[in-house]
This record gives structure tokens, C-alpha cells and sequence, in this order.
């Protein structure tokens, strides 16, 4: 295992200004979300680390946003949000009949294990391979309790059916079982679908159909790009190459679980494009929680691939990873370069892979609290820390240090996982 360390930064300079992207992963609810918590845990960290924030809404017109403005360290630093929201394509991919989504479980379900990217996964963490196979045990077992609730109503209800007196020429046995058939089918029929019915109503406390569609998103190419989503990135790539040419020092692309990915698709692009212009402010890029290999590890990835590993040799960009063990969504501190297979033999520089450390950033308490809510530890890394280490999302983001030089000489988490895995590593089509 390499004993890496961040690169060497630029003479340090205070960041004045700010631009930072936030890239959500797959998310149907609309970004208003994501102000509201960084206003709220944004407070509660201040509070605990000694320094000051401000937000408020931004009345500008473009993409959903806000400012803040930070007070830490002696230094006054502004920070202009925006939030690259692709949750209209998440909406239309989930816009699915039940009877459409067990079909594409059934898809997507064997494009993983087919493929063998089911059992590589497993190598890695088993945590968000059980996340992955929870929506498919939890879709099965729905319909086998529907099933078993259809048959015993439907039995009762032949029952009844076949003590009702029948009157009238042919009313024999044959019409009789006749009855008695086409009550318990038509009974078992309306419980089964009643019940799938009511399982869905409830799933914003199951995420059920949620984690189903996320995982089949990517599945359904294979690890290729949906054409709506490459053109959503353009439209990204655009907005960021834009804030290149501005008056600020920094520019930071945050990535979120699967926004993770296409954050790597975008600055990649941006390199190749060559839109980085020599005299503008720093570029930073800080995935969170990221679930790379997911889609990496599937056959027709190709441009991810290729994206992980020209971003990991490049000079231009410093690329941090943040993970945690205790995150049991994400492939903690899994090096999604390496893993992938993608990693040049020498010189790979990024990303610098951190481990936030759940158990020891967050008080004993405080920690037993979130344990078992593991949809709301993959957000942790967005929240407040009430034992801060040296990863603070609210420093980062509004604090007067670029990523780069927060991290000057960090040496790279020891316990990072960088053996090459995945049975796919072609980066051309």
C-alpha cells in the first residue's frame, strides 16, 4: 500500500470568495433540502467549534443556491452556493407502476450478478452491497406476504362463496366450484394488490422503492450515461467553467453518494475540454459518502473509468475523499481509482483518501443515537460533528482555507482499501 500524502500546494492564500457546487446523489426531492440543513447544522457546529456563519437565501436568478458568509480563524470568508439538482431526472426514472418495478428489480438484479460485479462488490464492503440487496429481498417479501394475507382471505372468502344456496338450471356442482374458484382469485387478486399498494404509500419510511430505483438507475446501461443525464452534465460543466472566469479564489465541487460520479465525469470533462483557465482561482473537488464502484465495476463504464483515472493523475485539481466505516452506504475509504483497476502504475495523485471517523467525531452518545439510522449517517458528512476532528464540513465550505492547502501534508487514512477488484477495467468503448 502506497503511504500517500496531499500533493504540494501553491503558496497558501486566504480565500475571500468562494463558489461552491453542490452535486446531490440520487435525490427526487427538490434542493430546497440542502439549505435548510446547512442552515441548521451549519449553526449547531458553529456553536460547538467557536466560529460564526451566515446564511441567507440568494435572489439571483439560475440554479437553486444561497450564501453564507463564514467568520473563523480571524478571517471573514463569502460563499455562494449553487446546487446542481438533477432530481427531475431521478422523478421520471422512478415514475414506475409496481409491476414495472419488480420487472427491472428482476433486471437489474441479474445485471449485477451476471455480470459478476455483485460478488467483486462483496470483496470491498458488504455494507452497501446489503443496501443494494435490501430493496430486492424487501420487494420479494412484500409480495410474499401479499401473496399469503390473498390466499387466506381468498379461502375464507370460497368458503362463504360455497354455502351460498344457488337457484335456477345448472346450478350444480360445476357451478358451485365455479363459484368458489372466481371468489378466492378475484379476493387473493384485490389483497395483492391492495398491500403492494399500501407497502408503496409507506416507503418514505422504507426506502424500498427508493434504493430500487437508484441502484437500477445505472444498471439499466450497464455503467453508461443515460443521454438526459450527459446532458445535464454539459449544462454543469458549463455553469462551473463559468465561475473559472469570475472574481473568486476558489471554486469547490462537492459530491454527494452518486453525485460522487458525476462530479468525476465533469471535472474530467473540464480537463479534456481544456476550460481551466491558468490564472483563475483554485479548483477543488471534495466527494462525500461516494459509491463509485457501484457503477465503475459494470461493464459498459467506460467514460467513468476513463474520468477516475485522467482526474487521478492531473495536477490541477486537488481531489479529497471523504468516507467513514460507520457509513454503511458508502465503500469507505475504498480508493475508487485503485479498486477499479484504473490506476496508472506510478505517479496517481488523487484522491486523498480521509476517514471521518464516526466513532470518534461524534461523542458516545451521540453516536448510539445514530447507530442503526444508516440512511441518516450517509448524510453525516454534511452535518454537524459534536467531537470535530480535522474534517468539518462548514470550514471547508465557508472557512478561509482551499481545500488544498487544508490538507497540505495529510498523510492518507492507513486502514484505505486500494486493491484492484473490479473484473472490468477497459476505459474505451
Amino acid at each position: 500500500m502506497k503511504n500517500r500524502t496531499a500533493p504540494p500546494s501553491e503558496p497558501s492564500s486566504t480565500v475571500r470568495r468562494r463558489r461552491v457546487f453542490y452535486i446531490p446523489g440520487y435525490d427526487p426531492i427538490h434542493p430546497r433540502r440542502y439549505r435548510e440543513l446547512y442552515r441548521k447544522e451549519g449553526v449547531a457546529q458553529a456553536d460547538i467549534s467557536g466560529y460564526q456563519i451566515k446564511l441567507i437565501g440568494r435572489q439571483s436568478p439560475g440554479t437553486y443556491g444561497w450564501q453564507v458568509t463564514g467568520r473563523m480563524d480571524g478571517s471573514e470568508t463569502e460563499a455562494e452556493f449553487d446546487v446542481l439538482f438533477w432530481s427531475d431526472i431521478v422523478r421520471d426514472s422512478m415514475n414506475l407502476n409496481i409491476v414495472q418495478t419488480y420487472l427491472l428489480m428482476a433486471r437489474t438484479a441479474w445485471t449485477y450478478i451476471a455480470s459478476g460485479t455483485l460478488g467483486r462488490l462483496m470483496r470491498l464492503r458488504k455494507g452497501p452491497v446489503i443496501a443494494a440487496l435490501y430493496p430486492v429481498g424487501m420487494l420479494i417479501l412484500q409480495l410474499v406476504l401479499a401473496l399469503l394475507l390473498g390466499h387466506i382471505l381468498g379461502y375464507v372468502a370460497s368458503v362463504f362463496a360455497s354455502r351460498v344456496p344457488l337457484t335456477g338450471e345448472g346450478t350444480g356442482f360445476a357451478a358451485c366450484q365455479m363459484l368458489t374458484s372466481v371468489t378466492y382469485w378475484a379476493v387473493l387478486c384485490l389483497t395483492v394488490a391492495v398491500l403492494l399498494q399500501w407497502f408503496r404509500k409507506i416507503d418514505n419510511k422504507l426506502y424500498v422503492y427508493y434504493l430500487m430505483h437508484d441502484y437500477a438507475y445505472s444498471a439499466r446501461s450497464k455503467g453508461a450515461n443515460a443521454p438526459e443525464l450527459e446532458a445535464r452534465l454539459a449544462l454543469f460543466a458549463d455553469l462551473i467553467a463559468e465561475a473559472l472566469r469570475s472574481d473568486v479564489d476558489e471554486v469547490l465541487v462537492v459530491g454527494h453518494s452518486s453525485g460522487a460520479h458525476l462530479g468525476v465525469s465533469i471535472l474530467a470533462d473540464l480537463l479534456r475540454d481544456g476550460r481551466l483557465p491558468d490564472d483563475g482561482p483554485a479548483l477543488s473537488f471534495l466527494s462525500l459518502g461516494q459509491v463509485i464502484p457501484m457503477v465503475s465495476f459494470l461493464p459498459d463504464a467506460h467514460r467513468l473509468r476513463r474520468d477516475l483515472h485522467e482526474l487521478s493523475v492531473q495536477t490541477r485539481i486537488a481531489w479529497v475523499d471523504v468516507t467513514a466505516p460507520g457509513d454503511g452506504c458508502a465503500f469507505a475509504l475504498c480508493d475508487p481509482v485503485a479498486v477499479t483497476g484504473v490506476a496508472p502504475e506510478t505517479g496517481q495523485r488523487w484522491p486523498l483518501i480521509l476517514s471521518a471517523a464516526f466513532t470518534k467525531t461524534l461523542s458516545p452518545a451521540r453516536w448510539k443515537e445514530l447507530r442503526w439510522r444508516f440512511f441518516r449517517l450517509h448524510f453525516q458528512y454534511l452535518c454537524a460533528f459534536d467531537q470535530p476532528g480535522d474534517y468539518d464540513y462548514f470550514r471547508i465550505t465557508a472557512g478561509p482555507l482551499r481545500l488544498r492547502d487544508r490538507y497540505q501534508g495529510r498523510r492518507a487514512s492507513a486502514s484505505r482499501i486500494e486493491t484492484p477488484v473490479s473484473k472490468y477495467t477497459h476505459m474505451a468503448p
